[in-house]
């Protein structure tokens, strides 16, 4: 797979991203909190395999490198926003736009609002409604909030592989696993880097679940194509979650995916790349009007 690395100037820093180019349907992949891009890389590898052009960004979610600016606003809001200024710095249209985690959650906002590039939304397992954060993650948010210092200490054991494979951190996010090599580049931004800490626990600090609330009560208006996609195994996301996404978004299909957990892009990507493939086909040929 080939992806071209560039750059984009945003409102917030400047934004790696990689993109495949070409003309075929525009698919844009967005991660969520302490991963990047890399987490859809055998996705995305299907994608342009299958004739899509494949944009994928890191975004400052916490195992970034580029620093933003001290005043940007990266609240879950502030995110989507960077989300909106890629495709726009890009000249993107009719884009089918995919969450997984904490990206789902700002996918959502962004198809909220329903930018001009945008053609179709994907979720896979995500944050939604009043599960942002899940239950298990809010510690994390209390001390962002209260006592950052001690944040810092409560995440020293994922310096070690070994506790990383555990449950309550990879371990119960995927079934398949991640190589040590991609989980080290994940985690040591945010220990190495003063400005990744900042911006992560900036972020952790300002996720309120008003915001998937008030996307998912916009989205109930939503007039594109949508589908939902969840995993059988997902222990963050329940199912619940999934049902209720498509029943509030208009026409949004419901997908299962088995054996996997919520990084459905790591444990089943050629499911999740087949499933948005036919998504992006109905936005690629909208039905014709009545």
């Amino acid at each position: 797979m080939t992806m071209m690395r560039s750059e984009v100037e945003t409102g917030a820093g400047v934004i790696p991203l990689r993109d495949s180019g070409g003309e075929g349907p525009v698919v844009l992949l967005v991660h969520g909190l302490l991963v990047d891009g890399r987490l859809w890389d055998g996705v995305a590898e299907r994608l342009v395999a299958a004739g899509h052009r494949v944009l994928v960004p890191d975004l400052p979610l916490g195992a970034h490198t580029y620093p933003t600016r001290p005043d940007a606003d990266l609240s879950p809001r502030g995110v989507a926003g960077i989300v909106d200024e890629v495709a726009v710095a890009r000249g993107l249209r009719d884009v089918t736009l995919v969450g997984n985690d904490t990206g789902g959650a700002l996918c959502q906002i962004v198809a909220a609002d329903r930018p001009a590039w945008l053609g179709g939304l994907v979720l896979t397992p995500c944050d939604a409604y009043e599960n942002f954060l899940p239950a298990l993650f809010r510690p994390l948010q209390f001390l962002a909030r209260n006592a950052p210092w001690a944040l810092v200490g409560v995440m020293q054991p994922m310096r070690l592989r070994a506790l990383r494979r555990t449950p309550l951190l990879l371990g119960w996010l995927t079934k398949r696993g991640v190589s040590d090599e991609l989980s080290d580049g994940w985690v040591r931004p945010f220990f190495d880097l003063p400005a990744t800490r900042r911006d992560v626990l900036g972020t952790l600090a300002a996720i309120d679940s008003a915001d998937t609330v008030a996307a998912a009560e916009r989205l109930r208006s939503f007039d594109r194509p949508a589908l939902v996609i969840w995993a059988d195994g997902d222990r963050f996301f329940p199912r619940r979650l999934a049902e209720r996404l498509a029943a509030d978004i208009p026409g949004a299909e419901l997908a299962r995916i088995a054996d996997s957990y919520a990084f459905t892009p790591i444990d089943q990507p050629a499911d999740t790349a087949q499933l948005i493939t036919r998504l992006a086909a109905r936005v690629a040929s909208p039905p014709a009007p009545a």
